[in-house]
């Protein structure tokens, strides 16, 4: 039986009292914060009222705040599915040194006498704090163990990783929602520092949330100077990029594409006297550790990393984030380099661009599709009885569950599979032979494919725009800015004299509507529908749900009716 007797709705009944200043009184008296923003606020008091609510705010913003006050108030405990066990060992350890109530972890990593522990502080009232992985979630003990304690919210950290519109698109991450359901239905809190509407939608979709509090507060990071260097030649790139990082106010991070890119650099930095290490998912684990709680320690100043090093770093004084090479999308890029100014204080974003480098990141993304594995797959599970767990049926078709695993989510998205219970069994849908399911598996794959590539063309816009890159970058996301940013080096270098060039004009009389605006459904005859996400004065960008982003001249579009609503 659940220890847990309060509920937002019996709070929200019992005595009408100020609910915002009981939030802030927590706020200040348990965590030491002097008030708390708007969008905090509404989020929080969402959840007092049993609602469901995605949060979208940028990195160091303050969403950890919006499920650590109302667990105070509601009387907690909150499971928090975090993805990295490092970002959990970082959030566990930044509300240990406040005044609120514990927090505790599950993860693979820890002996399991520290597990029991943990589970032993949340059954006793001890913490009110549970951080778990995704795939914790999948195992009966666990759910088990979960449903007893009764939580009073559920917390999906990183919350794009549910959407394969996101950046850091997780499979683990689909079954959460039904995780929610069977541990009676908390209020479910997502958060995410990026989220353009799609993956909106497909977060809102997945976690089953029920009328979505949606809480946005902008994407931009006007403390963050964005800059992008040019280069034809390769060597010459690589100097640059070690000359200016040598350079550059510590501490800072610096992306390169491969593993072996990583560690030449941090020799070459190390070489120029720079305390610099590699970190990438080559290392072993203890020593991807060291070097990533050495960083939030202080040493090394810079730290020269692939993208698996990320989301563990909550660092508020990161001055730099640069890019040796092209990442693979904008969502990407901006996700990374919303590390550095979490302070609210200058920082440096800086892309070092060589268009060739759009090669690497295409072959990156050339998957090719393992058409054989998949008529395997459906050739096992056709006239089944029983679903099988992912596990089995990669031991039937002789593959690796990883490969398993990513087939039965392209046969799932195509409608040829049934996904049951909490381990996510599939089954195959009656109707269709093996043969037709692979077809639409293979135009699920290509569509992807498609978004991928339109995705690096959207990056390609961004290093070689001649206007405003705050403006794009935001565009990407569906946010409107409609003077020049005068934080990027495309203001600086035109130096005052581009009196609105990037700037929105319109033609349109006053208060009335432009012909298009960010977020409006629209179709075409060729690519079906998309929505809107950018709009200039010369031109408009659509991200279709079946090719991914295009760039269409505006011109075009009114002369010949390429548009219409959706």
């Amino acid at each position: 039986m659940s220890r847990r007797t309060g509920s937002s709705k019996v709070r929200s009944e019992a005595g009408g009292h100020d609910r915002t200043g009981e939030l802030r009184r927590v706020a200040r008296e348990r965590f030491g914060w002097s008030d708390l923003g708007p969008e905090q606020t509404e989020a929080m008091r969402a959840l007092l009222d049993g609602r469901d609510v995605l949060v979208v705010m940028p990195t160091g913003s303050g969403k950890s705040a919006i499920y650590q006050v109302p667990t105070v108030v509601l009387g907690g405990p909150a499971v928090v599915v975090s993805p990295l066990i490092a970002l959990q060992r970082d959030q566990v350890t930044g509300l240990r040194e406040s005044a609120a109530p514990d927090a505790v972890a599950v993860n693979s990593e820890q002996p399991e006498s520290a597990t029991d522990r943990g589970w032993r502080a949340v059954r006793e009232g001890a913490a009110e704090y549970l951080f778990l992985s995704p795939e914790q979630l999948a195992k009966d003990s666990v759910l088990k163990r979960l449903r007893e304690l009764g939580p009073s919210l559920f917390v999906v950290d990183e919350a794009h990783c549910v959407s394969v519109w996101g950046h850091d698109f997780r499979p683990d991450y689909l079954g959460l929602g039904e995780v929610a359901e069977r541990l009676g239905r908390p209020p479910v809190l997502a958060l995410t520092a990026t989220a353009a509407a799609p993956v909106q939608a497909d977060i809102v979709e997945h976690l089953h949330m029920r009328d979505a509090c949606v809480v946005t507060a902008g994407t931009d990071r006007p403390n963050i100077h964005l800059a992008v260097r040019t280069f034809t030649d390769d060597a010459a790139k690589r100097g640059a990029v070690a000359h200016w990082a040598a350079g550059a106010r510590a501490p800072g991070i610096l992306y390169t594409a491969t593993r072996k890119d990583a560690e030449t650099h941090a020799a070459r930095l190390r070489q120029d006297g720079v305390d610099a290490e590699a970190y990438h998912a080559g290392m072993k684990a203890a020593e991807r550790r060291r070097v990533h709680d050495g960083f939030l320690a202080g040493r090394p100043a810079v730290v020269v990393a692939t993208s698996a090093f990320g989301m563990g770093i909550d660092k508020p004084d990161v001055r730099f984030v640069a890019h040796a090479s092209v990442p693979e999308s904008l969502d990407s890029y901006y996700q990374e380099i919303g590390r550095a100014g979490r302070d609210g204080e200058p920082a440096e974003a800086v892309l070092f661009y060589r268009p060739e480098d759009l090669g690497l990141q295409k072959f990156l993304t050339a998957r090719s599709l393992d058409l054989d594995g998949l008529r395997r797959i459906m050739t096992a599970l056709l006239g089944q009885d029983v679903p099988h767990s992912r596990t089995r049926v990669a031991q039937l078709c002789d593959l690796s569950r990883r490969k398993a695993t990513e087939l039965l989510n392209l046969l799932e998205e195509a409608g040829a599979l049934s996904v049951e219970g909490r381990r996510r069994a599939v089954r195959a849908l009656p109707g269709r032979t093996a043969d037709e399911a692979v077809e639409r598996a293979e135009q699920v794959f290509e569509r992807r494919r498609r978004t991928d590539r339109s995705r690096i063309e959207m990056m390609r816009g961004y290093a070689e725009t001649p206007s405003c890159r705050r403006q794009y970058l935001l565009g990407y996301f569906g946010e409107q800015l409609d003077e020049p940013c005068g934080r990027c080096d495309v203001c600086e270098r035109d130096d005052g004299r581009r009196t609105g060039a990037g700037r929105r004009e319109s033609s349109t009389a006053p208060g009335a509507r432009a012909p298009y605006e960010p977020h409006d459904r629209v179709r075409h005859a060729e690519w079906g529908t998309g929505m809107v996400m950018r709009v200039e004065e010369d031109r408009l960008v659509v991200l279709f749900e079946q090719v991914g982003y295009k760039t269409l001249s505006m011109a075009a579009v009114q002369e010949s009716d390429l548009l219409a609503d959706a």
